[in-house]
């Protein structure tokens, strides 16, 4: 169960991004006043920091599935962080790291396949569901507490802020209870046998459709960075998140 090279090396480049963000120059008064390290170090370090955070997400649910009475997750090689275990490059990537670069919602992009049937309960498997989500949460709050409590320079104190905001985005989104999500998935196994099947038939189809209206009806995304915000807040996060997002997107 050691983290895997690949693992190690994105937790590097996360840290290089962060040693540029914390090196380049950013206005604390007025974000608009940057030169381009901070802008490539926020981006990098963000990027970097989401697939890690990827990997958590995915480790978490194979770590309870194991615990729970599915083995082959570490013959799967789900438990070592290895980000290629969990995803196709591209649609679970690079894809989502378009998306995260033109909309700035995080998009769902990995994926280990639990054998339900060797886990112990319904307990368990609702679990094995929600672990993924609550280790977006844990993130999101230790990034939170590291920018309180650390004193750093601003711009990593921003691009910090704006990954945890992005983890509490990540929460929100795998927590609703649509099929293909985690929500669904921590609810499913108390379903009758119906509403399963309905949710099998739609599973591929239903996340597209939520995030196509997140993109295309405003209410709606105002709606999630709105209850995003919210939790945030709860964490202690810092304020100027929004600042981190507009290095982010610096060209627009």
């Amino acid at each position: 169960m050691r983290p895997s090279p690949v693992f190690l090396g994105i937790l590097a480049l996360t840290a290089v991004g962060g040693v540029m963000a914390a090196f380049g120059h950013v206005n604390p008064f007025f974000v608009r006043d940057h030169d381009a390290l901070a802008v490539a170090g926020v981006v990098i370090f963000v990027a970097a920091g989401w697939v890690a955070s990827l990997s958590l997400h995915e480790f978490g649910h194979a770590m309870v599935a194991y615990r729970g009475g599915d083995y082959s997750v570490a013959h799967k090689g789900y438990l070592n962080l290895d980000v290629r275990k969990y995803t196709d490059p591209v649609l679970s990537i690079v894809l989502p790291l378009i998306f995260l670069f033109i909309g700035g919602i995080p998009l769902p992009g990995g994926a280990v396949w639990i054998n339900r049937g060797a886990l112990r309960s319904r307990g368990t498997s609702s679990w094995v569901s929600l672990a993924g989500p609550l280790s977006n949460l844990a993130v999101g709050a230790a990034l939170c507490l590291v920018v309180a409590l650390v004193p750093m320079a601003y711009g990593l104190v921003i691009a910090m802020s704006f990954l945890a905001l992005l983890q509490v985005v990540t929460f929100i989104l795998n927590i609703l209870p649509i099929p293909g999500l985690d929500g669904w998935g921590a609810i499913e196994p108390y379903l009758p046998a119906q509403a399963r099947a309905f949710g099998a038939q739609v599973r591929p189809w239903a996340p597209i459709i939520l995030f196509a209206v997140l993109f295309l009806f405003p209410p709606a995304n105002a709606a999630l960075w709105d209850g995003a915000g919210w939790i945030f807040d709860a964490l202690g996060g810092y304020p100027g998140a929004s600042s981190g997002f507009f290095l982010f997107q610096f060209w627009k």
